[in-house]
């Protein structure tokens, strides 16, 4: 009761840490979403706008490509025109020819207005103020013609823009470049009109660097970069390049005014640049709504309903709990012994059967017809030796493997005494460590007694080297006895030979060699250290010899 009291409650605070930390995440979720949305709308929304730019840019390219070698002081230069500017709709405000006249020109210029049936042909300022023609010592822009012709736009011809103080810089400007130029945003068509911009065309003659005049397009501001349906996630405005901190801004009209900047007032949530006429704008993005303010909101809805779920799921787990804790835990170490006692039996039964194979191998091997009795019955004994020693071994280590050194200790082999063992510590596997020990006693039990020493060094030397790393090393064995021949040494019985030759090296994975040099008998063993070491092998065993949960 104590145990299950201190889970419930244990289950209580971290169902209050978790409803903590859903609420925590919701909350960024919210403000990660809405962040993204605002993103995505704004990116679409200054794409837009970039394209509507790029659209009247590519018509003032197009209208004053169109001109070639003009009559400047025609009225009517826009009427070759009018079909083409009219096939892009962009709702343009006013198109106008703007010509360049030599203060020569301005009376033929005043006549071929008055004869276009303009209202006032008279060449004046731009600001309708008369034209002191005694001061006048170079080309003069013109307003020549304009579209669409209404009793609004009539009244403009006949004006000089170059003193004017935004279409004069920009045509100045135009005229530096040899390429479309944006205005200033400036009041279009009269004082207290519609706030927009003018891009104004070079338009080059024939032969002649100087321009012939200018195709210029008018835009209104709201349409062109502000404009934006009620249902959008922000408000737009655009940083008045009049006003180093000013912002002109689209009431829910359409009409653009200009505003100072709030110190206190909204934060601006994204910044994005457009280009148009050869310079760049920038669009500042306000969020309608208050982000932060609704992701707090749904965090609390969240962790309310976390708190009410975690107090339900508390009472129903002490309920459930006690009565069946007891019950789960006696079937689960019921199953977990049933399985590990079949696993272990099909294990017993495996290497039985592998070892009683083995050994009916010796035996039909070692008494074969025609063997001596005498020695048939010490080989059978040693063999049989051999491999009760090798199990006992694993046996010790729970069949996870021998120590390569073990392997030729007295009880093992004959003559181990006499044996010179070297090389690095390696735990071989069951499987391995079986063919090893029969390997090293047949090949001790064949030694030449008579000849084997020298003084008092062991005439028998047993190396083994790793060669290599990773899955590529390879386990390398070398037996050698000194002072001893072909003709000396007991030669090796059939079960020996195909012990050597064959049933080791293949078991391993490798192969094997045995020969006489002038002073020894030798015999190589070569193989991969991954059938050596069997490390799957040992996996499976160490799994089995685990206590059961």
């Amino acid at each position: 009761m104590v145990r299950l009291g201190f889970i419930i409650v244990f289950m209580a605070l971290a169902g209050l840490l978790l409803s903590g930390l859903a609420a925590y995440r919701v909350h960024d979720q919210e403000l990660a979403i809405d962040g993204i949305a605002l993103g995505r709308a704004v990116d679409i929304h200054a794409s837009l706008v970039q394209e509507r730019l790029t659209e009247r840019e590519l018509l003032a390219r197009v209208a004053s490509g169109l001109f070639r070698a003009p009559s400047l002081i025609k009225a009517n230069m826009l009427q070759p025109l009018r079909s083409s500017i009219y096939a892009f709709k962009t709702d343009f405000v006013i198109a106008s020819w703007i010509a360049s006249l030599q203060p020569g020109e301005l009376a033929a210029a005043r006549t071929e207005l008055a004869s276009a049936g303009f209202r006032n042909p008279t060449i004046r300022n731009f600001d309708d103020t008369p034209l002191n023609l005694q001061r006048l010592d170079k080309p003069l822009d013109v307003l020549m013609d304009v579209e669409p012709r209404n009793s609004e736009t009539e009244g403009l011809t006949g004006r000089v823009l170059n003193n004017g103080p935004v279409m004069g810089p920009t045509l100045a400007r135009a005229l530096a470049e040899g390429k479309p130029v944006a205005s200033d945003p400036t009041e279009l068509l009269r004082p207290g009109g519609p706030v927009g911009v003018v891009l104004a065309a070079p338009v080059m003659q024939d032969g002649n660097a100087a321009p012939a005049g200018f195709v210029s397009f008018s835009y209104e501001l709201g349409p062109l970069m502000l404009a934006n349906d009620e249902m959008s996630l922000f408000s737009v405005a655009l940083k008045d390049p009049r006003v180093p901190d000013g912002e002109l801004v689209a009431d829910e009209r359409g009409a653009v005014r200009s505003q100072s900047l709030v110190p206190n007032g909204p934060a601006l949530a994204v910044l994005r640049t457009v280009s148009f006429g050869g310079r760049d704008w920038s669009l500042g993005y306000y969020p309608k709504t208050n982000v932060a303010l609704r992701a707090q909101r749904i965090a609390l809805v969240v962790g309310a309903f976390g708190l009410a779920l975690t107090a339900i799921l508390c009472g129903l787990f002490g309920y459930v709990t006690y009565n069946n804790l007891r019950l789960r835990r006696e079937v689960a170490m019921r199953i977990g012994f049933e399985r590990r006692l079949t696993a272990v039996i099909d294990e017993l039964n495996h290497r039985v059967k592998n070892i009683l194979a083995v050994i009916q191998s010796i035996v039909t091997r070692t008494l074969r017809h025609g063997s001596d009795i005498d020695v048939a019955r010490d080989l059978l004994i040693g063999r049989i030796h051999a491999m009760s020693n090798v199990v006992s071994l694993l046996s010790e280590s729970q069949w996870q493997g021998v120590p390569l050194k073990g392997l030729f200790e007295a009880r093992a082999i004959p003559h181990a005494e006499r044996i010179a063992v070297s090389g690095p510590h390696i735990v071989v596997s069951a499987r391995a460590a079986q063919s090893l020990s029969l390997l090293f006693f047949e090949l001790a039990s064949h030694s030449d007694e008579g000849l084997s020493l020298v003084g008092k060094h062991p005439h028998i030397v047993a190396h083994w080297e790793i060669n290599g790393s990773g899955p590529d090393s390879t386990f390398d064995f070398r037996w050698e006895e000194f002072n001893t021949s072909a003709a000396t040494r007991r030669p090796d019985s059939d079960f020996g030979v195909v012990l050597l030759d064959r049933v080791a090296p293949e078991a391993l994975g490798g192969t094997a060699k045995r020969y006489f040099t002038d002073v020894s008998y030798v015999y190589e063993l070569s193989a991969p250290m991954e059938t050596v070491i069997d490390m799957t092998e040992r996996d499976r065993t160490e799994a089995l010899a685990k206590p059961v949960k």
